[in-house]
Formats: structure tokens, C-alpha cells, sequence
């Protein structure tokens, strides 16, 4: 069905890139325009002829603006249906016109809160007469077209000017339905905000949204559709990273190198790190004097699964490091920068992926992690508890070493990214065996010796890599047999939760084997 003739529209936007070109093809099909402030002095500057808002309601703007479109004038015109007797009416009773196109952008709160604006001037740049009247027109779409974006404005011109001034039903629908999705997103960004601000971690009402980013080539899997939005958390992350070159990053790209930030994360960009994911678990992890060494000793921790890989670095990544990448193939990897040369090599490599991220290392609000359920969501605070110098103690005979406490520390970090159950070797800062996401600890123990084991032998050895390396588990072991495997792989020393009805087994376990054992009293559960 098509809509009666459009005669007025009510324009109100502060995004005014468009507006001229729209308002050229309105006019064009004698569409009265209606506007507000510095709209309105936009479309005269350009030639336009408009009626202020102030002249329809026949009432001021007042209160500095806070209050010019929340008039019966204005939401009669928008809401009344144009074939109920009674509403006709009392339109023509209180004098009241239709307002049949409706333009609005809201106030930038987004942009301005983003920014770190003070709290005065981010409660000014909630718009409250914007959304009222979005939804009004949205509502009575039957016979409302409304526009929330900029970019629907050639489609939707484009419409018009076909139809002789009007739209189709369908159009408005689709319409209305993305302007109650853009006022939702810009009240969960004022409603989170808001939470935010007034320290209330899990609110009695929680909400989640945002814009649309881009849509993806697929999910999980190629039958599944998929798309990326931002959300209002004030945090850096993939969504924030400048795509260098590389063909279009995929959901599970997306996914890995979440992952990939987050665990480099950890460590501090004073010293190099690199971290390999593979399917959202780390398969290498290393620290070294340099990018290339840090790579090198990530890479030998499992060099089968770093095929086709995400490798994230915390340092300018440099040519001689890119020159090693590009000896296998990688899907993505992630820098806060890269110079010309490393730019120039990756280059060569058309389809590989190279985000940059400069503000990696920003300060991050508190987030929350949230997960789909059937009928509903879990929600959680990221996992951001770190063991303190008081938590930390020693259970066993004999006390780790200097050398092995900076390792257990560095595998306790790695624990965290990794799925549970989670099982860590590593020696000189770099992992050198990964046990992830088994329904036992002793599975994902045998797992990791097994792994640690073909990298030997890949780098011509006999003895796997955990020989006189350290252990660490994101929760407690529930039985000794995990710390008599460890033992019988060469670990040194093992750093866990504790908190096992059986931890005087296990501690016992480990004094038999002459193990170093540390509790942490934090667990790092990740499903």
C-alpha cells in the first residue's frame, strides 16, 4: 500500500550531512518543511523555505531548548490516524496538522560520553524530544514515514520521487521498526552510562545494544548469518582496530582475535610479548628480549596448531618479525602498530588480515560478559581478579624458586584465556604445553604432555618440553593423580586455586615428588 502524498515533514537532526541533498528532493515534490534551530538555519542558509516549530505549536522553544517539539501540534500531527473519524475530528478542532515524514538524528550522547565528557554536559545531550517523537511516527507508520539515518536518505528520496511524493507500506515498516531499535540502542547507552556512573555493577533491569558495524559473511558456520555491533561499554577492542589490508575479517576471526587482545592484555608493553590463538584457546604464548623472539618461542609451543592462527603482539610490529609470519599461513594479526617494511611484507600477503590498535593498552571500565541462553541471558563481570602478594602462599615442602615463581605467574595469566578445564606448562616465559576444554583435569593434563611431547620432537628432541617446566590450573585439582602426571612430565612446580576438599592428598602428592606447589585462592573458571 502505498502512502497518501506527503505534504509536510518535520526535519530536527544534528547529523546534517545529507540534509541539504534530501530536503532539495522534498521540496521538488512541494513538501512543506517544518524544522527546529539550527536545522532550521542550516536549510535557509541553503535556500530553503521553513516554518519554525515555534510557529505550529504557536509556543516558544523554553528552558534553553530542553522543551520545542513536546507539543500536541507536533504529536497530534505524527499520531493520529488518518482514517479514525474521531481523531479527524479533534484535529480539526485543535487546529492540529499532519506531520506526515518525520527526520530526526538524535543528540550525539554517545559520542559525547565516548569523549569522557563531565557529567553536566553528557545529561545536556540526552535528547528527550527526539525519541518522543521517533516513536510517535514509528507507531503510526501506517501512515508516518520516519528516518533516524542518514543513510536511508537516497533510498527513501529516491522512493519518494518515484511514487510522486509517497512511500510504500513496506518502507515504513522497515522504517519504523530500525527507529524503536535506534531509540533502544540510545537509551541502553544512557541506561548503562547512567549504571555505569552510579557504580550499579548488575542493575535490576539490564540492557544491551548498539549500532551495527557491518554484517558478515556468515556465523559460526556458513549456514548461520552473522553481524558485529558495538556496544556502549567504554572499552578498546577488535570493533575499535584500523583493518590495514587483509580480505573481510569473518565472525570467528572476530571471536579469536577477542580472545587474542585479551589475553595480551595481561602483560605489559615494556616487554615483548606474543600470543597465538587457535578456536578462542591460546596455543603459544611467550615473552622475549624481542617481537621475533617472543614469536619464535610461542610458535615452538605448538607449531601445528598456529597454522592458520591469530598472532597478536603488544609492540610495534617490526620487518624482520613479519618476515618470520610470513613464512606460514595466519589469518589476523593484531599490533598497536606496524612500521613500513613489516606493512610492506605483509603486504604480499593479499588475504591476510593486519588490525592495528593503538589504544590496546587503555584504561578499560569494568565490563560485563554475556551469553544467550534459550529465553534469556547470562550476565557476569569479566574475570579481572588477579592474585594478590596476601592470597598467594606456598603449600608444600619445598618453595618455589625465583626463577620458577616469575613462570607460574606468567602460566597463571595464560590459565585464565584458556577454556576449563585448563592445564598450563611453561618455562622461560613461554608456554610449552596447552591442555584445554576437557571434562577432566587428568585429560587435559595428558593432553598438554602429549602436545608439549610432538614439539619436541619437531624440534629434533626426544623429551617433551615439560621437562623442568612449571604447571598451572585455573582451578584446583580434585585428586592427586593431576600432580603425580605433572611429575611424570618433569614439572618443577604448579601454581592452582587450591580450595579441594582432597588438597592434603594433593599436597601431599606434590611433597612425594619433591613438586614446589603455590596456592592462589582465585579461580579462573572459562566455558
Amino acid at each position: 500500500m502505498t502512502q497518501p502524498t506527503i505534504k509536510r515533514a518535520l526535519i530536527s537532526v544534528s547529523d546534517k550531512s545529507g540534509l541539504v541533498e534530501f530536503a532539495k528532493i522534498l521540496v521538488g515534490q512541494k513538501i512543506e518543511l517544518i524544522s527546529t534551530g539550527g536545522t532550521a538555519q542550516a536549510l535557509r542558509a541553503a535556500g530553503f523555505v521553513v516554518t519554525d516549530v515555534s510557529v505550529v505549536t504557536n509556543f516558544p522553544e523554553i528552558m534553553d531548548g530542553r522543551v520545542k517539539t513536546l507539543h500536541p501540534k507536533i504529536h497530534g500531527g505524527l499520531l493520529n490516524v488518518r482514517g479514525a473519524a474521531s481523531h479527524q475530528a479533534e484535529k480539526a478542532a485543535n487546529q492540529i496538522s499532519d506531520i506526515d515524514l518525520l527526520v530526526v538524528n538524535l543528540y550525539p550522547f554517545e559520542a559525547t560520553i565516548a569523549r569522557g565528557a563531565a557529567w553536566d554536559e553528557a545529561i545536556e545531550n540526552i535528547d528527550i524530544g527526539g525519541p518522543a517523537m521517533i516513536r510517535s511516527a514509528a507507531k503510526n507508520h501506517e501512515s508516518v514515514t520516519v528516518i533516524v539515518d542518514s543513510s536511508d536518505y537516497v533510498r527513501v528520496g529516491e522512493e519518494i520521487e518515484k511514487n510522486s511524493g509517497s512511500t510504500t507500506l513496506a518502507t515504513r515498516k522497515a522504517l519504523a521498526a530500525k527507529a524503536f531499535s535506534r531509540t533502544a540502542a540510545y537509551d541502553t547507552a544512557i541506561a548503562n552510562w547512567l549504571n555505569s556512573e552510579t557504580k550499579q555493577i548488575l542493575p535490576e533491569y539490564f540492557t544491551i545494544g548498539g549500532p551495527r558495524i557491518q554484517t558478515l559473511r556468515y556465523g559460526e558456520n556458513p549456514h548461520q548469518q552473522a553481524a558485529l555491533y558495538r556496544t556502549s561499554d567504554k572499552r578498546f577492542g577488535i570493533v575499535d582496530a584500523q583493518q590495514v589490508q587483509g580480505k573481510e575479517l569473518s565472525y570467528n576471526n572476530i571471536n579469536d582475535a577477542d580472545a587474542a587482545l585479551e589475553l595480551l592484555r595481561e602483560f605489559s608493553s615494556d616487554t615483548s610479548a606474543c600470543v597465538i590463538v587457535k578456536h578462542a584457546n591460546p596455543c603459544g604464548v611467550a615473552l622475549g628480549a624481542t617481537l621475533l623472539a617472543a614469536y619464535q618461542k610461542a610458535f615452538a609451543c605448538d607449531s601445528t596448531s598456529a597454522f592458520g592462527g591469530i598472532i597478536a603482539f603488544n609492540q610495534t610490529l617490526d620487518g624482520t618479525t613479519a618476515l618470520e609470519l610470513s613464512q606460514i599461513f595466519t589469518e589476523v594479526i593484531i599490533a598497536p602498530e606496524a612500521d613500513e617494511n613489516a606493512r610492506r611484507i605483509i603486504a604480499e600477503k593479499k588475504n591476510l588480515r593486519l588490525l592495528i590498535l593503538n589504544n590496546m593498552f587503555a584504561a578499560a571500565a569494568s565490563a560485563h560478559v554475556v551469553k544467550t541462553i534459550a529465553g534469556g541471558l547470562l550476565v557476569q563481570t569479566a574475570d579481572t581478579e588477579a592474585p594478590s602478594s596476601n592470597s598467594i602462599k606456598s603449600v608444600t615442602k619445598r618453595t618455589a624458586t625465583k626463577a620458577e615463581m616469575a613462570d607460574l605467574k606468567f602460566a597463571f595469566k595464560v590459565a585464565k584465556h584458556v577454556k576449563s578445564n585448563a592445564i598450563v606448562f611453561a618455562k622461560d616465559a613461554a608456554t610449552v604445553g596447552i591442555g584445554a576444554g576437557q571434562m577432566s583435569r587428568i585429560d587435559s593434563t595428558r593432553i598438554a604432555v602429549r602436545k608439549s611431547l610432538d614439539a619436541a620432537r619437531l624440534l629434533g628432541g626426544t623429551e617433551p618440553l615439560t621437562k623442568g617446566a612449571v604447571l598451572a590450573s585455573d582451578a584446583f585439582f580434585p585428586f592427586a593423580d593431576g600432580i603425580e602426571a605433572a611429575a611424570e612430565a618433569g614439572a618443577t612446580a604448579i601454581i592452582q586455586p587450591g580450595g579441594s576438599l582432597r588438597d592434603d592428598e594433593v599436597i601431599k602428592a606434590a611433597d612425594a615428588a619433591s613438586l614446589a606447589m603455590i596456592f592462589t585462592g582465585v579461580r579462573h573458571f572459562r566455558h
